[in-house]
């Protein structure tokens, strides 16, 4: 194993084990990399001071398709870890499904990747969830669209107190998981998705959303996540960072 793996500057909890990048670092790109090598519990960021850059790698049980909804419980860890020091007139939603709104203004967002080819019936030898927060901005917005933990008023701005916190609240995830089933980490995740009035919603056993809309057909509508993941809208392809 890497020695880099002995990184001790993050307090994380039993199980994770820490590689620290440099800043130019894409630790989502390096989680990916290294996963099928280094195993569940692996946990690559980059060293920044206005971004928080995290991927973890898992090792699910369940068939890829449906533990790719280990990605909501990655998504509600953010949220948790983002909520004990949030500002508490400042409003959190997620935008579906991989987007994290601040205040209205877009502040960073999940990924999820997996083996190239895996079986969508087998468990795939590996997940990687990512995740990135803009902590400050190098320059003024273009609008209110898009913010910072900075501009909303965080009090608390260290990558890794942040970055253990989302380590420590996923595990709480996953045990609740583990322990009574998926639909509570899928309630934690919908009761903090984007509201839409007269609208009731649910995820399919395969990630999908359905929503239910009074006074609508009976047939929901359906919102694929693999192709929305795949998209990874908050993500300027460009400078690889939350779009500005």
């Amino acid at each position: 194993m890497s020695s880099a793996l002995s990184e001790t500057s993050l307090d994380l909890p039993p199980g994770f084990r820490a590689l620290a990048l440099r800043e130019l670092g894409d630790a989502f790109a390096k989680a990916v990399e290294i996963a099928g090598e280094q195993g569940a519990g692996t946990l690559v960021w980059t060293r920044r001071f206005d971004l928080v850059e995290v991927a973890v790698v898992l090792e699910p049980e369940e068939p890829l398709v449906t533990a790719r909804r280990a990605f909501f419980a990655g998504m509600s860890a953010a949220a948790d870890a983002l909520a004990a020091h949030c500002p508490p007139e400042k409003p959190m939603v997620f935008a579906w499904p991989d987007t994290i709104l601040l205040d209205g203004g877009l502040v960073g967002g999940g990924r999820l990747g997996w083996p190239d080819g895996a079986d969508e019936k087998k468990p795939p030898d590996w997940l990687v969830f990512g995740l990135m927060l803009r902590l400050m901005m190098p320059t003024a917005p273009a609008s209110r669209d898009h913010t910072s933990l900075e501009a909303e008023g965080f009090e608390m701005l260290e990558p890794r107190e942040l970055i253990a916190s989302f380590a420590r609240h996923l595990m709480v995830h996953f045990e609740t998981w583990r322990e009574r089933g998926f639909q509570p980490v899928g309630m934690d995740f919908l009761a903090r998705l984007s509201p839409e009035k007269g609208a009731r919603r649910g995820i399919e056993p395969n990630g999908d959303l359905l929503v239910h809309r009074t006074g609508k057909s009976a047939q929901a509508e359906r919102q694929a996540l693999v192709p929305a993941l795949t998209a990874c809208g908050w993500l300027d392809p460009q400078t690889r960072e939350p779009w500005i």
